[in-house]
């Protein structure tokens, strides 16, 4: 595989990285549901639920994030912004330095 990394272009690679970004994403989700599943059945067995031993209810996903992400860190793709509220300062250097935001969407 590492050397069909290296024959891919940057927009190719660009594009396995968000795609897998994404599928980790919605395999973390997945394992947290299967967990909490999991111990709700472990505490039934014993007559209790989650919400009787911990003091707080079990969070539940609703699937994607109420505020996903929309623009990227051309360097350090670690860091995002949704869009709202203030804007990151990298987004103002850039800015300033007369790029359009759209070219960090993801």
């Amino acid at each position: 595989m590492p050397n069909d990394l290296k024959k891919m272009s940057r927009a190719e690679l660009e594009q396995l990285r968000k795609d897998v970004d994404k599928a980790l994403s919605t395999l973390a989700d997945r394992e947290r549901m299967a967990a909490l599943a999991a111990a709700e059945k472990a505490v039934k067995e014993y007559g209790f639920s989650l919400k009787e031993l911990t003091g707080v209810a079990p969070a539940r996903s609703k699937g994607k994030a109420k505020n996903p992400p929309k623009y990227r860190h051309p360097e350090n793709p670690e860091i995002t912004w949704t869009g709202r509220g203030r804007k990151p300062q990298w987004i103002k250097e850039a800015e300033d330095a007369g790029k359009d935001i759209d070219a960090f969407k993801i």
